[in-house]
């Protein structure tokens, strides 16, 4: 018997079908990395997976977002949000990067945060200076770097 795949438009999936093909697809990004994923069945602590490190250290509670986000119930949570962006991964620690782009454009300020503890930018509407800022946490075929370090 032979099979015959054809490809599946994301955007034709629901939500939950998409949460679980991002969460592949992260998964396989970062094998390469030496994680291995746990998918969790209800949000622990605010993570949708855990990622462990072959180092049996590294161990990253990881909430998948469709795109960068922030949220206020996550604050203090040691969470990490992954999310996609064009082809590329982006896994960035949560909190510290609530601060840094607060600095850019005063999320914290918005009637999105202050009246629903929530903020996300839409792919088109980020500016330059916030890509600089995620750049250095985007997965990259030959590089991951997990310093959080200015």
């Amino acid at each position: 018997m032979s099979l015959k795949f054809t490809r599946i438009r994301y955007k034709e999936l629901n939500a939950r079908q998409q949460e679980n093909y991002n969460y592949q697809k992260l998964s396989a990004a970062l094998a390469d990395y030496g994680f291995v994923t746990m998918r969790l069945s209800s949000d622990w602590r605010g993570a949708d997976l855990i990622a462990q490190h072959i180092d049996d250290v590294t161990f990253l509670k990881i909430q998948l977002k469709g795109r960068f986000t922030f949220c206020k119930h996550y604050v203090g949570k040691d969470l990490h949000i992954a999310f996609p962006l064009d082809d590329d991964w982006y896994l960035y620690p949560h909190d510290e990067l609530l601060e840094k782009t607060h600095k850019i454009n005063g999320l914290k300020d918005t009637l999105s945060w202050t009246e629903k503890g929530v903020y996300s930018f839409p792919s088109s509407s980020l500016s330059k200076r916030l890509y600089r800022l995620l750049n250095r946490y985007q997965i990259e075929p030959r590089q991951l770097s997990l310093e959080m370090e200015d």
